[in-house]
């Protein structure tokens, strides 16, 4: 039988990872097989419109969508038909998100996809994973876009961080409540009512003990959380705030205080790259939370995902840009290299889609009831610092076109791919917010603060408007005037700060006010 190599699915071992012998042939394994979608010429039509600000005056409903872009009956029996011939169960299928779930054991997949799987060590844990690439027979060649799961390493991490214990006793020191933070960034008045928040997680989980204590203490009922299971994942505490339950109650905690009337939906799933893609997919495709922003606040460096992932992922982007649903990513906490070592410098994913509200970092500082500065966040020594660069992957936006980076010796460089981050807010850990995670009050920061505090931003916005604002990178940066409180000064390691945007804050942190005008 002619078989064919998947396009993007090479992948390599993980950097200081070692085989230590081939996967239990019979351990069970659940992949995602992504398909192609119907029309997808009109689609890419339909995208060109949403990226050159001219979209239709009100996005696809979901039901519609599926009709239009999801996958053919067709396509669905053809993978699931290869599925029966290899011994392979199908778990479900889902046109929407052009999505067929199957699980076989390691032998069964390895000959249904010429894979060799192996067992390896890793400082992060043990994984099973695989080298080059994935084939399918001919019949699929042009049906299948992505087979994702085969391999199940780790893809992401949290982008938190807490204060360390040194920097409380030192000068200029303090903290934020999200609500305060809206009151300095100009928020509209609202509390997101009618709106649904969707929040990716990976891992952990929230104690519904420490929502009621928190809302409470600050004078705000709790808003409605739902936990959503994808792929098997659900919400389980671990008790260590130092671990993913930090992430999980941090993005609960501020888009829950911003938008306190708003439902939000929690998505968790495995911390692997069908795992992410999946949960992200079941957020935008959700039929009955149907959330209007998603906050992500997990991501990893463009060279570790595997093309197809990244591709996979952007697809899922744009499908969320036509159906109004606004997806705000935390860039990083690990300056211009994004933690990869070498002296080169990475961006992170998913925030480098051009499809993603990229939110980068600043350090806060007020007076009285103004914001006296604010600069980049960049803790030097401490070692964290606002993602921000610009892209291996990603064509450059048409809105982006003409705008230049600037290097922290001063030379100006045109920007030639994606540019990261679009936004940015207080992120710094001396300047953080002040959150309540599994019993304990502390002080966290990184960007991925900052991602859950622009989705809280957007559900006030949209919970005045007959619909959502959704794909809005266009109008904040073709706007007449300028929508954000431009950061000029500070540096992210290689990139420095400026008038207009930059790799580290992008287009500034929000002025809520402006935005809610300009959209």
């Amino acid at each position: 039988m002619t078989r064919h190599s998947l396009a993007g699915s090479e992948r390599a071992i993980l950097p200081g990872a070692s085989c230590v012998g081939r996967a239990n042939p019979n351990e069970r394994v659940q992949i995602s097989v992504i398909v192609r979608r119907q029309s997808q010429d009109q689609f890419t039509q339909l995208v060109r419109q949403f990226e050159q600000g001219t979209p239709p005056a009100a996005p696809l409903a979901r039901d519609e969508f599926e009709k239009r872009f999801g996958a053919s009956a067709q396509d669905i029996f053809a993978v699931r038909e290869f599925a029966r011939q290899h011994g392979l169960q199908t778990v479900s299928d889902d046109p929407a998100r052009r999505c067929v779930i199957l699980s076989g054991t390691v032998e069964q997949v390895n000959a249904a996809f010429e894979v060799d799987l192996q067992q390896y060590a890793h400082p992060r844990g043990k994984y099973r994973g695989r080298e080059g690439v994935i084939t399918v027979p001919t019949a699929l060649a042009n049906i299948v876009t992505a087979v994702l799961g085969l391999d199940n390493r780790p893809q992401a991490h949290t982008q938190f961080r807490f204060r360390p214990p040194i920097r409380a006793a030192q000068a200029g020191a303090i903290s934020y409540l999200p609500t305060r933070l809206a009151t300095l960034y100009r928020f509209p008045d609202g509390t997101g009512a009618g709106q649904c928040v969707g929040v990716i997680e990976l891992g952990g989980g929230y104690n519904t003990s420490d929502l009621q204590t928190y809302f409470s203490g600050i004078g705000l009922a709790p808003p409605t959380v739902v936990a959503v299971p994808v792929d098997g994942g659900h919400n389980q505490p671990t008790g260590d705030a130092n671990g993913p339950d930090g992430e999980v109650t941090l993005d609960i905690e501020v888009a829950g205080s911003i938008a306190p009337a708003a439902k939000i939906a929690v998505y968790f799933a495995g911390n692997t790259d069908t795992g992410f893609v999946d949960a992200v997919s079941s957020a935008v495709h959700d039929q009955v939370n149907r959330p209007s922003v998603v906050s992500i606040s997990w991501g990893a460096s463009e060279s570790t995902w595997t093309q197809q992932a990244m591709q996979a992922f952007n697809d899922v982007l744009q499908e969320a840009a036509t159906l109004g649903v606004t997806v705000c990513v935390a860039c990083g906490d690990s300056g211009s290299t994004d933690g990869v070592s070498g002296r080169s410098n990475h961006v992170d994913f998913p925030a480098s889609s051009p499809y993603a509200l990229a939110c980068g970092g600043t350090s806060l500082h007020t007076s009285g009831t103004a914001i006296k500065s604010e600069v980049v966040w960049n803790d030097g020594l401490q070692g964290g610092a606002t993602g921000g660069g610009v892209s291996t992957v990603f064509a450059l936006p048409t809105w982006q076109q003409g705008l230049k980076t600037l290097s922290t010796e001063g030379q100006q460089s045109a920007l030639a791919k994606r540019g990261v981050p679009d936004v940015a807010g207080d992120a710094d850990p001396a300047t953080g917010y002040s959150v309540l995670i599994d019993g304990t009050s502390t002080v966290v920061g990184g960007t991925s603060a900052v991602a859950p505090l622009w989705a809280g931003l957007i559900a006030r916005i949209n919970s005045a408007r007959s619909t959502p604002v959704g794909f809005i990178n266009p109008k904040l940066y073709t706007s007449a005037r300028a929508l954000c409180n431009d950061i000029t000064q500070g540096n992210n390691g290689a990139y420095a700060a400026a008038a207009g945007w930059d790799a580290c804050t992008g287009l500034g942190s929000p002025d809520g006010q402006k935005i809610a005008a300009a959209l």
